[in-house]
């Protein structure tokens, strides 16, 4: 397999490979005093902070390696109105919304799309936006699920975006035999993350927001006029928001066992030239219906850009791409052979009941991770979500807060053991399905 070298500081893979431009951003070697410092330079901090630059707060966001290093610029790029943990969030907020959760649900499903729309036309973001995407089943069992999920969509005035489709209908669109069914919809969007991560970055610090880069938190301190302390400064601020997802190993005590690393592989194929318009003309992202999926689209310069296969282990693949290879041909028969040429991993942060996990630490601290796989829109809906919440307006924050937020003893010792264990009991139920 060929690697391709690519930019200092970060994983090599197709995205940082293709990268619009990199951006430089000095560590932080003095003492600052600011209104918001946010913990981490995924999509999280930087959606936040660019929601609260534009609301006139002083920002400054600290990135312990470069700005989309973690799973923000590693993901496969689909933009969807899937929520991880949808059902235990109804449960949940009922007790707080009542009636109105069914509707609250819906709306955030889309609310992401809507801010990522927005901001890359406001900003001149160069990322490969596009929209169309296939909910695909793998089985007769699945489309009681998608025939479901096509009458919400139609109750909810969807009717021109959505069509459910037999397997004709799919192989209309895709080359392959695998499916029997899809929802396609055209409200759903792929997109290039780092591109959009780093051009978020770039809107920020256009608005004031202080970014630094390899600059490493340490410790948080509480208090009236919070602080947060790293190798070489401080930042004095009147809120901090932690938003490193499961890369960070801060808080421990408070957040320890709260959310375990999946692993998950993608790769990517050499161009494909004319056969990419011969396998999917459409250009549409597609995953599937089961519970350790596949996911795949294509890049802007035609190759099939393909993850899968899920380790909850909180362990990297040793090959990557021979593990999603047969899945890739299993798809694709014409691709028998393909050259893959970037290979990569990205860790999710997983949540036991998939609820994405917002609160505080103490009464100016807050925190804000958990997304489960779904990163890209909930990540943008959530750092709304945590502006609105600096700023004073707390109800949908509250919401979220007040959902139990599961807490495995032993943290990753018995976590992600204990996820390894749901996804084969789950994995073994779709056998049987």
């Amino acid at each position: 397999m060929k690697q391709q070298q690519t930019i200092a500081g970060r994983v090599t893979s197709y995205y940082s490979a293709t990268m619009n431009q990199s951006l430089d951003y000095p560590m932080l070697q003095d003492t600052i005093d600011t209104d918001v410092v946010i913990i981490g330079g995924g999509f999280t901090g930087v959606a936040s902070a660019v929601e609260l630059a534009e609301r006139g707060f002083r920002v400054a966001l600290v990135e312990a390696s470069r700005i989309g290093w973690g799973a923000s610029g590693r993901n496969g790029g689909q933009v969807t109105g899937s929520l991880s943990g949808d059902e235990a969030m109804r449960r949940e907020m009922r007790k707080t919304l009542g009636g109105e959760v069914d509707d609250f649900i819906w709306h955030l499903r889309w609310r992401g799309h809507e801010i990522i729309k927005s901001r890359v036309e406001k900003y001149g973001i160069q990322c490969d936006l596009r929209h169309g995407h296939l909910h695909a089943a793998c089985k007769p069992a699945h489309m009681k699920e998608l025939e479901s999920s096509y009458q919400e969509a139609q109750q909810h005035g969807m009717g021109e975006e959505v069509s459910l489709l037999d397997a004709a209908g799919v192989r209309e669109l895709l080359d392959t035999d695998f499916y029997c069914g899809a929802i396609r919809n055209n409200r759903n969007m792929h997109l290039h993350p780092l591109n959009l991560c780093v051009g978020e970055a770039k809107a920020a610090a256009g608005l004031g927001v202080q970014i630094f880069e390899q600059t490493r938190v340490e410790e948080i301190l509480h208090g009236e006029q919070p602080a947060v302390i790293t190798s070489q400064g401080r930042i004095n601020a009147r809120h901090v928001l932690l938003a490193g997802d499961v890369y960070h190993r801060l808080e421990q005590k408070k957040l320890k066992g709260m959310i375990f690393p999946a692993m998950g592989g993608i790769v990517t194929t050499e161009p494909l030239g004319e056969l990419a318009q011969q396998i999917n003309p459409h250009n549409l992202a597609v995953y599937d219906c089961r519970f350790v999926l596949d996911y795949y689209r294509m890049t802007a310069d035609q190759r099939l850009l393909f993850g899968g296969g899920c380790n909850y282990s909180g362990r990297d693949s040793r090959d990557i791409a021979a593990e999603l290879r047969p899945a890739i041909e299993r798809t694709f028969p014409r691709l028998k052979g393909v050259e893959i040429e970037f290979e990569w991993s990205c860790a999710m942060g997983i949540v036991i009941n998939r609820i994405p996990q917002l609160g505080r630490l103490s009464p100016n601290v807050w925190f804000c991770q958990g997304y489960s796989g779904h990163g890209i829109a909930s990540s943008h809906i959530m750092g709304e979500i945590m502006a609105d919440a600096i700023s004073g307006h707390l109800e949908q924050f509250d919401t979220f807060a007040a959902c139990k937020q599961i807490r495995v003893p032993l943290g990753g010792l018995l976590g992600n053991p204990m996820l390894a264990a749901g996804m084969w009991y789950y994995q073994l139920r779709e056998r049987l399905r």
